[in-house]
């Protein structure tokens, strides 16, 4: 399916990528200039694996609908979706859940944005697909530990910051670096 898939849908869990960004990486909010550039997430998906994307952003709107926001998604390229619920039920990932169940029956590939675990049973469903990609977009160092095990099924990992390139500076990430990758002059 990989060959002949026309669309790779894009799912971001913006909620979480911001949460670890600012909570585990930079230790407070984060600017706006600190966030991701959330159109290279869009250009890296479609050159990665060279079909057409849809990019689906879900956003938590129960108690405001962040409208600026929201336009300046339509204008980069991504379908909005905002959701409301209760507030002891997650919102985005049920609505996350949900979709990835819905591709399970479409001949489409897949990209996930997020470091949730809570996605761990939908991803590897897909993944018993042979022909179908599956990928995960997020910080290696703090996604579910979960999805390193699915790698073995096929699960393509990305790193937001080193291979998505999705940050306009380098972020203060302390990690592990492959020695082909070693650059002395960083630390001198």
């Amino acid at each position: 399916m990989a060959d002949d898939a026309v669309l790779t849908y894009l799912l971001v869990d913006g909620e979480n990528i911001d949460a670890t960004l600012g909570t585990s990486i930079l230790g407070r909010r984060p600017q706006p200039d600190e966030r991701p550039r959330w159109d290279r997430l869009l250009d890296f998906a479609k050159d990665a694996w060279d079909q057409e994307v849809k990019g689906l952003f879900f956003l938590n709107a129960t108690t405001t609908m962040p409208m600026s926001f929201i336009q300046a998604l339509n204008a980069l390229g991504f379908q909005p979706v905002p959701l409301s619920g209760d507030s002891d039920v997650k919102v985005v990932d049920v609505a996350i859940q949900k979709t990835l169940r819905a591709i399970k029956d479409r001949d489409a590939d897949v990209m996930l944005v997020s470091h949730d675990g809570d996605f761990l049973e939908e991803v590897e469903a897909l993944l018993e697909d042979d022909d179908r990609r599956v990928g995960l977009m997020a910080f290696r160092e703090f996604r579910n530990s979960g999805f390193t095990a699915l790698e073995a099924d096929g699960l393509e990992s990305f790193d937001l910051e080193y291979d998505v390139k999705a940050f306009t500076s380098a972020l203060p990430r302390i990690r592990v670096i492959p020695i082909e990758q070693f650059d002395p002059t960083q630390f001198l």
